[in-house]
């Protein structure tokens, strides 16, 4: 009986929160984007943060504000494993991202009328939508535009992803298109006919193309591959993609859909920008070719099957362990109780007395990641040409006079696992380091050291993009490692991080040799910043002594 009461409280206190938030985050959340983006149209912001990013994060506010301090009502804790209490509240968020992810891509799918048009040239005398249906077409490939685009990924960039997206103007008929080409080789009177009419004498190509059709070609490889390698798997990448588009019928098609606010559009708009044709809209159409009735396929009801995984999980989770019968109490009782590895966790980002610089760097370069997210440069990664524009360091540019390249591309980072791996080690080493050295030699210390990195990349590399923050943080462990074998720290304060430390820039040294990652900044941080080491070393002895003196004497 005893037990029964038991597994009713978790019901009530675990199980039914759970279940108000993830209803609440679902609904809600894809409610508001049914009617502030998809109907209204109030504002347009890339798909990948609409449809994943927004979905992912959210749940963690309620999950951190209500659902936590339940989580520590239960018994985890044990010898092995003192990380379940995250694991509960991982497992949470994601019970509730996956079917919220699962909701918006249904979405984008189920809104949006499907137009019928006689020919492409009505479409903008209508309403814009999301489905056409064209009655009469020519995809015109004589006028085809394209970019390529070759982007990194993975954690430690070891994927290269090559991508060739090309556009072709959807005309009104294949006379159209020989009028084009007749105009574009200097006939200066080709007789044009629009909607049944001749054009004027003045009349433009630009007026002519109402849409275009967009294709993409994808491949991977390793980006450990040598120079030569690359170039082989690229040009049969190009010359496999090239009769791909030679064979495919591209005026046969079920329907089309309107490219949404994506990086592929971006790329598509490129395309068109660099056509031989002056085109006055960049509206590009993707063909379909399957009925239009199945394009939802099975999300809709994977919104209730994933909804319902992630509460059964979510359910065997809480019954299992048992209570903290004193926590409980408490917590019955009304008594606050405070949540030490939250507000621990926060701090780790707010300035402190002798804890000032690291949580600065960490806003900074997470500050910045989030304005490039939602500029909509990208999430996983960014192309090596927004990174450019935000102060990359490449030798080309950085050499013809923009030196503050040399320290701007320290604040920028790859993608996601870029700054979550540099973050890191950023703060291992600055919680150690900085409160011995003092907070204006870190600062200076790690800007130099960032410096100097970007220095030895623009020796090595003759034209490499390169970013991050890792030579910096080479630098401030290259300094803790001289600190700690200069005796700077306590002897068993050394032997405790010692081995860690040298693990930690051996790993990532070697993986840094299979390619794709600067290692030349590496080791330009790391031994730069052990000398800066070595030569402030016996300054800092002298403080340890003069401190103990004082401490002595009081």
């Amino acid at each position: 009986m005893q037990k029964m009461k038991k597994q009713s409280k978790k019901l009530r206190l675990l199980y039914l929160p759970f279940l108000i938030i993830a209803i609440s985050v679902i609904g809600g959340y894809t409610f508001l984007n049914w009617l502030i983006i998809c109907k209204l149209q109030f504002i347009s912001i890339k798909d990948i943060i609409v449809s994943f990013i927004i979905p992912f994060i959210l749940p963690w506010i309620p999950i951190l504000i209500w659902l936590r301090p339940r989580i520590k009502l239960l018994n985890l804790e044990t010898k092995r494993d003192s990380n379940l209490p995250f694991l509960y509240q991982l497992i949470a968020a994601f019970a509730i991202a996956a079917p919220t992810i699962v909701a918006q891509a249904y979405l984008d799918t189920a809104t949006g009328k499907l137009t019928e048009l006689d020919n492409i040239s009505q479409i903008d005398k209508q309403e814009a939508t999301k489905y056409y249906t064209l009655n009469n077409c020519y995809v015109d490939k004589e006028h085809l535009s394209y970019t390529n685009k070759f982007e990194v990924s993975g954690k430690y960039s070891e994927d290269l992803n090559l991508l060739i997206y090309v556009v072709c103007p959807i005309l009104k008929s294949k006379k159209m298109s020989e009028d084009l080409l007749r105009k574009g080789s200097g006939n200066s009177n080709p007789v044009i006919i629009i909607d049944g009419k001749q054009a004027p004498d003045d009349y433009l190509v630009r007026d002519t193309v109402k849409a275009w059709l967009g294709i993409v070609y994808k491949d991977r490889m390793s980006n450990s591959l040598s120079s030569e390698e690359k170039e082989k798997l690229v040009k049969l990448f190009a010359q496999n993609s090239q009769y791909e588009f030679n064979n495919a019928e591209l005026s046969k098609f079920v329907y089309l859909k309107r490219q949404g606010n994506t990086e592929d559009l971006d790329e598509y708009i490129k395309a068109i920008k660099s056509s031989s044709l002056v085109s006055m809209t960049n509206t590009v159409l993707i063909s379909v070719n399957e009925p239009f009735e199945s394009r939802n396929g099975n999300k809709f009801a994977w919104i209730f099957g994933a909804f319902g995984i992630g509460t059964f999980i979510w359910l065997i989770m809480i019954l299992i362990p048992k209570f903290k019968e004193k926590e409980l109490e408490n917590f019955e009782e009304g008594k606050p109780t405070k949540d030490y590895d939250l507000s621990d966790s926060l701090s780790l980002l707010i300035p402190k007395k002798e804890y000032f610089i690291t949580p600065i760097i960490l806003d900074l370069n997470l500050l910045i990641f989030i304005i490039m997210v939602f500029a909509g440069l990208g999430f996983i990664s960014f192309q090596g040409s927004d990174l450019l524009k935000w102060g990359a360091n490449y030798k080309p540019l950085t050499t013809d006079g923009e030196w503050w390249r040399l320290l701007s591309n320290t604040f920028l980072h790859g993608g996601i696992m870029h700054l979550i791996a540099n973050m890191y080690g950023l703060l291992f080493v600055g919680i150690f380091l900085e409160p011995r050295i003092g907070r204006s030699k870190f600062a200076w210390i790690y800007l130099a050291c960032g410096i100097l990195a970007s220095f030895t990349s623009l020796w090595w590399h003759e034209a490499t993009v390169s970013v991050g923050a890792s030579g910096a943080i080479f630098g401030l462990y290259g300094l803790f490692l001289a600190l700690m074998l200069t005796k700077v720290y306590p002897k068993e304060f050394s032997k405790a991080l010692l081995i860690g430390t040298l693990v930690f820039i051996g790993f990532n040294l070697l993986f840094g040799l299979t390619g794709g990652i600067d290692n030349a900044a590496h080791l330009g941080g790391l031994v730069s910043g052990f000398v800066i080491g070595l030569f402030i070393s016996p300054q800092l002895k002298e403080e340890t002594e003069q401190l103990m003196t004082e401490r002595e004497k009081d």
